[in-house]
């Protein structure tokens, strides 16, 4: 790890890690917000993604990318002072995320960079999304955190 960098009150540490807590996606979310935003038969369809590929009902990317968000957002954001995303790279949907899984995130800090001028650092992240131990979405995340 390299020396801190002090942000709104927090040390940012390349190389520091975080962990969140746990958030479980039922059948009934991942239809309903399929059925809204990601109409696809295999997460919205019961019966005919038995026989999808799949052999049942998995979460949209989209909305797995949202519980990532949040369980970022919560668990780390929320003592940052984040002002605003800048950037969200190189995206992998690695694993299908099924009703019942326990999804937490591990995150590392990659990067800051102070903008003195502004008051401000571009931190970048690499997160993962895991369910149990597997990877289902990796990340590579740029945000804007106020000094």
């Amino acid at each position: 790890m390299t020396e801190p960098v002090r942000l709104g009150g927090r040390d940012l540490v390349v190389g520091a890690r975080y962990r969140s807590g746990a958030y479980e996606l039922t059948e009934e979310a991942i239809v309903d917000f399929a059925r809204q935003w990601d109409p696809q038969y295999f997460h919205v369809d019961v019966e005919a993604a038995q026989a999808s590929p799949y052999g049942g009902v998995i979460a949209s990317g989209i909305q797995t990318m949202a519980v990532m968000q949040r369980l970022t957002v919560q668990e780390v954001y929320t003592g940052w002072r984040v002002i605003a995303g800048r950037a969200l790279r190189e995206v992998e949907f690695l694993r299908p995320v099924r009703p019942g899984d326990a999804l937490h995130v591990e995150m590392r800090v990659d990067a800051v960079e102070i903008d003195e001028e502004r008051d401000r650092a571009d931190v970048t992240t690499v997160s993962e999304l895991m369910a149990g131990d597997r990877v289902v979405l990796r990340s590579v995340t740029a945000v804007v955190v106020h000094a």
